[in-house]
């Protein structure tokens, strides 16, 4: 039986038994992984045929995307059932098999979970537009009267996320119009009300439900969220949320009552942890205007770890990265937690595109600048999480057509802008044509959005042959990381530079430089590099490149 906690490797002296703290998770979407029924839709027992390959790739665990019972308006994050797998993905007895299958191999499972709203098929919100006004169902959401003398203008001026208004009206038991309830993203995901003690205990015994199964901890959606203005007051910019897609709104978001719940899942974790010595983990998907703010859902007592979104979203410049990791390193890393990097999910463009890739193509800029740009964060202090597909360097499709594409905020707002299908397309395996492996049986079989026939160019069968692939880079950076105590925890000082070249040094000898420019510059250090991202000449750091040095 593999040990669940197996020790941890040295660093600065110290035995930490914290595995999260530098931990790499590779992120499972679940739809997109890899099928094993042949109905074109990934699902869990795909996922335990693919822990061998993520095990081989060097990854310590994997977090998975919404598996529940649910419509699936939103891939998921609308949730009818939170203590119950969706039959699309399997069932419970497949979970346990997936978790036993990580747990032999030394893998993590972490789940996601969505505190801030659940599915309009919710049995609870279902029992509370029976109960009618004023009732206890009602109450575990947010319900309000209309404004206006008939009641016919939503309570606030707020809209929603993924487009239009954050109000839905209903239709009351005797057909009337009625009530109108808050959704900050999609009609059919209610919020849940969290200053109703109920919605705190329910969501307490959701979590003991899956510790019990044997889950390493959670990635919690939207964790900023729960909490709006007890008033529900009109906003200065109502439609900032929908503009920025982001969570902008004072008035809906990162409320001071939030720090409450993560203390309150913080101590769940900790009982569990107390058992048997192994940690679990909290993980927040937290968006707030800066780092500072940032850390303080990081805090001893909170939340173990929060992604740090700001080196996602920065522009491919030497000072902007600079600027970025050093603000993260100082309010962050300075709360007694550790940093959690993130260069792309599933609801953002994918790297090899963003950073300037024509779609058809991975062998130009945009996939020298991911390829540096994976390096970069591997070598960074703290914790990593990769989403599946950079390791074979895909990049977006951004020439889906209309009638395939699913994404709410494309429904609700006919716009392609900001569509997330494009990084959700289900992973090309093997072979010369879609499915690609994807799915069993015959090549007419169809995942469930289309694959494009460029993808066989980064199918994993072909990856994993070739030496120059992004996955032997990610494969190698993730061996030495787990190698070398300088890499994963610890600190970080930067080295002078010619401009356009970023340096700094983990530990005393390790040295990770990147070129952000695209012409060759002088090395910081002699010799041939431990691992570089493009071809380096000894004494050259080539443009658009990443490399690791180790200094004698």
């Amino acid at each position: 039986m593999h040990n669940r906690c197996p020790p941890q490797r040295q660093v600065d002296g110290l035995n930490r038994h914290h595995w999260w703290r530098d931990a790499v998770i590779y992120q499972v979407y679940v739809r997109s992984f890899l099928d094993s029924t042949g109905d074109g839709i990934g699902d869990l027992a795909g996922v335990r045929a693919g822990l061998p390959y993520l095990k081989k790739l060097g990854v310590d665990g994997i977090w998975l995307s919404p598996f529940y019972p649910s419509p699936q308006h939103d891939h998921g994050y609308d949730v009818a059932d939170y203590c119950d797998v969706d039959p699309l993905f399997g069932d419970l007895a497949e979970f346990d098999l997936l978790v036993g299958a990580a747990r032999r191999l030394g893998v993590k499972v972490l789940l996601d979970i969505v505190p801030n709203h659940c599915s309009s098929e919710h049995p609870w919100f279902r029992e509370a537009l029976r109960d009618g006004p004023g009732s206890p169902a009602r109450a575990r959401f947010h319900f309000a009267d209309g404004r206006g003398p008939d009641g016919d203008e939503p309570p606030n001026n707020w809209h929603a996320m993924f487009g239009g208004p954050a109000w839905s009206r209903v239709t009351e038991a005797d057909g009337r119009p009625g009530q109108w309830y808050l959704h900050m993203f999609t009609p059919e995901q209610p919020d849940w009300n969290w200053r109703e003690p109920e919605v705190a205990a329910e969501f307490d015994r959701v979590l003991r439900f899956w510790l019990d199964r044997g889950v390493d901890g959670f990635r919690i959606d939207v964790a900023a969220g729960l909490f709006k203005h007890p008033e529900l007051p009109d906003s200065d910019d109502p439609e900032a949320d929908a503009r920025t897609r982001d969570s902008v709104n004072p008035l809906a978001w990162n409320q001071p009552e939030v720090h409450d719940v993560w203390r309150r899942w913080r101590s769940i974790c900790e009982e569990y942890t107390e058992r048997d010595g192994c940690e679990r983990l909290l993980v927040g998907e937290v968006s707030v205007p800066t780092a500072r703010e940032h850390a303080r859902y990081v805090r001893s007592d909170e939340l173990h770890q929060a992604f740090f979104f700001d080196l996602l979203s920065a522009s491919w410049d030497a000072d902007v990265f600079q600027k970025v990791i050093s603000e993260a390193m100082q309010d962050i890393a300075g709360t007694g937690s550790t940093v959690t990097w993130v260069l792309n999910n599933h609801d953002q463009v994918r790297t090899v595109t963003r950073y300037g890739e024509p779609a058809t193509e991975g062998s130009g800029l945009g996939a020298a600048r991911a390829r540096a740009a994976a390096l970069l964060m591997l070598a960074l202090p703290g914790a990593a999480y990769i989403y599946q597909g950079e390791e074979l360097g895909l990049p977006e499709v951004v020439d889906l057509p209309d009638d395939v594409l699913t994404d709410p905020i494309f429904r609700r707002t006919g716009s392609r802008a900001r569509i997330r299908d494009g990084c959700r397309v289900p992973l090309p395996w093997s072979g010369q044509a879609s499915p690609f492996g994807f799915t069993p049986g015959a090549e007419s079989a169809k995942p469930w959005l289309p694959q494009p026939e460029y993808f066989a160019e980064y199918a994993t069968d072909r990856a994993l042959a070739d030496t120059r692939s992004f996955w032997h880079l990610y494969r190698d950076g993730l061996q030495l990381r787990a190698a070398l105590p300088q890499l994963g925890e610890g600190t970080l000082r930067w080295l002078d530079a010619p401009p356009g070249v970023l340096a700094f040094t983990r530990g005393d000898d390790l040295v990770c430089a990147v070129n952000f420019g695209t012409a060759p510059t002088p090395a910081p250090v002699s010799g041939t590099p431990l691992l570089a991202s493009g071809p380096c000449p000894p004494g050259v750091l080539s443009g658009s490149t990443a490399a690791w040095w180790i200094r004698t």
